[in-house]
């Protein structure tokens, strides 16, 4: 796809480039010949311009920008203005060429999500294991999933227990324990414990399936944006022709007429807002924010509300050790991670990876020996450390071991609990010792970044998979006005949709792939391109490459930006036009002279929507400053197409 799309942009740069030196070899005449060589223009820029008009009006009966700037190639050359004639058509094919580059649609990640589902499932029958076809699983088979193996279709666990990382589902930063009757679901991957389950929902009815169709339909009904210069196109067709025939009528003179037609075609106005737009992206760059479609900044103008994501956007997607807390004045808190730390050293569970990362980042003191390692899967570990027995888990593992909390402990953990934490609990040789917390914890600059789209007059709400203590604790934290916790991909998809009907466009930033179906439906999905799932990357029409959430304010006044530069583009350029066409009809410009004059504005639509490469909000100058940002404006039509082509 990529070579293909690079093979075109490399045929119509050479075309364009052919044409402007046969026009410029023409207008300094300075090869003798028979022939014109404004020809090569007019044939190379103007036939496939000719052609899409009468294929637009034969096919469609739509009136474009290209229908008057057919008349005005056919007009001129009527006359003899072959100059002219190639001229519109090497400005109009210009500025076609990267309308086209920056309204291209993105590819779609729909076979990635395809990919997700296992091709192959251990089944079994009669007592006999046998790897079949996951296609040809059908309802009630008992499959047996291993370690790190993606199960194949939805079901019910009827034998053993395991820790499932199911975040490709829900978006959950933390694995979910389940245990006999539990439902699982397909694409998401068992952690750690072999289990038997039997299958409930195959085929098309997998959770995993749905979640593809939703991606695949939620595109469908987001609405495309028109170009200024075809929505105005009849009625400039009709303007344009009416004034050339009362010119000709009144004056008698033809090329008056010819004139008319010339100046009148739309080449600034098809130029306003694709040169601006590219200057937006171009702006967006500098910040680690790829703009995939042309049009996401045009929609992104007209956005009320932001949606966010949990796990991943809001956090950092990963747990962390927030707080050590004894129980024993003989232990103090470094001693007890220090257990800990030395019992998860053997444990590949992320939460204990979390605190084993955690101990090595404040401590120095090497971690002690530990024998007799085991996994309870789903509570936590234990193992010998100098024949004393220590425990590290939740509080299964202590129920399991006959230890139970006192009111007082009970009352010290009640807080973290209620705030949707994960505690481990420590114990040594049966006494519970203390308790370590871990979070998903929130990005340094989420607070402020809330409170800048707020001051841009947004209103933010947060989808999340995680349950209400959870979703609400980060939502007071970072001041978001809503919060929709425990949502599945349709969950998502459907509030969006909800307040996409009630007239409020909808822009959702998420980073996982049950994020992909919200990205899509919604008016604008802006997807965490560092650490996010590239599913997810591909379903949004901007990605933050840099996974930085604070430059989302400044993304949202560039969007307003951008649309304020569109619309004096189209000011300028009606202005020039207008005035070209009194010119043309008192017979103070010829079609050569006009076509020169005409393009004039298209020159200052583009030197215009250059500057707003260097444009900044004033409440973003200390983010340009400390970034000690420098552009070349000369590159950002280069730059701008690359990045849409990614």
């Amino acid at each position: 796809m990529k070579l293909l799309i690079k093979n075109e942009i490399n045929k119509e740069i050479l075309i364009l480039v052919v044409s402007a030196i046969s026009l410029v070899i023409s207008f300094l005449d300075l090869i003798p010949s028979p022939i014109d060589f404004s020809w090569v223009a007019v044939i190379l820029c103007g036939f496939p311009i000719f052609k899409g008009a009468v294929t637009g009006i034969l096919t469609d009966f739509n009136i474009k920008a290209g229908v008057l700037v057919s008349i005005a190639l056919i007009a001129s050359i009527f006359i003899g203005e072959v100059f002219a004639a190639g001229e519109v058509a090497f400005i109009m094919a210009l500025g076609e060429m990267l309308e086209e580059y920056t309204l291209s649609k993105a590819k779609k990640g729909i076979e990635k999500l395809i990919n997700l589902t296992p091709t192959t499932a251990r089944v079994i029958k009669k007592g006999i294991e046998s790897v079949i076809d996951s296609k040809d699983v059908v309802v009630n088979d008992i499959i047996k999933v291993l370690p790190g193996e993606t199960i194949p279709v939805d079901g019910v666990l009827i034998n053993g227990e395991t820790s499932i990382d199911q975040s490709v589902m829900t978006g959950e930063s933390m694995p979910v324990d389940k245990r006999v009757n539990d439902e699982v679901f397909s694409g998401t991957v068992n952690l750690f414990g072999a289990f038997d389950m039997k299958a409930t929902k195959i085929g098309e009815n997998s959770s995993l399936q749905k979640m593809i169709r939703l991606v695949k339909s939620a595109d469908a009904s987001k609405a495309k944006i028109v170009g200024m210069a075809d929505k105005w196109a009849t009625w400039i067709v009709i303007i344009a022709l009416v004034s050339a025939v009362l010119t000709w009528f009144v004056t008698g003179e033809l090329i008056r007429s010819v004139t008319i037609l010339v100046v009148f075609c739309p080449c600034s106005l098809v130029l306003a807002t694709p040169t601006a737009i590219m200057a937006g992206i171009g702006n967006a760059t500098k910040f680690g924010i790829l703009i995939k479609e042309g049009d996401a900044l045009e929609r992104l103008s007209k956005v009320k509300k932001i949606t966010f994501d949990k796990t991943g956007t809001l956090t950092y997607g990963k747990p962390k050790v927030t707080r050590v807390h004894s129980f024993d004045k003989n232990i103090d808190e470094n001693e007890l991670l220090r257990l800990v730390s030395s019992v998860e050293r053997y444990s590949e569970h992320p939460l204990g990876k979390a605190i084993l990362s955690h101990y090595k980042s404040i401590l120095e003191d090497s971690l002690y020996e530990a024998t007799n390692f085991k996994m309870a899967i789903g509570k936590g570990v234990y193992a010998n450390i100098d024949n004393e027995k220590i425990l590290a888990g939740n509080k299964k593992l202590l129920e399991e071991h006959n230890l139970t909390l006192s009111n007082e402990q009970e009352k010290v953990i009640k807080a973290y609990i209620e705030k949707g934490s994960t505690i481990i609990f420590a114990a040594k040789n049966n006494d519970i010792k203390g308790f370590i917390v871990l979070e998903d914890i929130i990005r340094d600059n989420a607070k402020d970044m809330i409170e800048s789209i707020k001051k841009l007059g947004k209103t933010s709400i947060l989808l999340t998979g995680d349950n209400k203590q959870t979703a609400e604790n980060i939502a007071n934290i970072s001041k978001i006005d809503d919060v929709y916790p425990e949502c599945l991909p349709k969950d998502k998809l459907d509030i969006i949709d909800k307040l996409q009907n009630n007239n409020e466009q909808v822009c959702m930033v998420g980073d996982g792939v049950n994020d992909a179906p919200a990205l899509k439906k919604s008016y604008v999905g802006i997807a965490m391109g560092g650490i996010g799932s590239d599913i997810a990357v591909e379903a949004a029409d901007i990605a933050l490459v840099g996974e930085d959430i604070k430059y989302i304010p400044h993304l949202l006044e560039l969007a307003k930006k951008t649309m304020n530069t569109v619309n004096i583009n189209i000011v300028i350029s009606m202005v020039l036009n207008f005035l070209s066409i009194i010119l043309a009809m008192f017979g103070v410009l010829d079609p050569i002279l006009g076509a020169l004059v005409h393009n004039i504005g298209s020159v200052v639509v583009i030197i215009h929507s250059a500057l707003l490469l260097k444009w900044k909000s004033n409440k973003l100058n200390n983010i340009y400053d400390n970034n000690k940002i420098t552009y070349n404006k000369n590159d950002f039509i280069k730059e701008s197409i690359e990045q849409v082509n990614i």
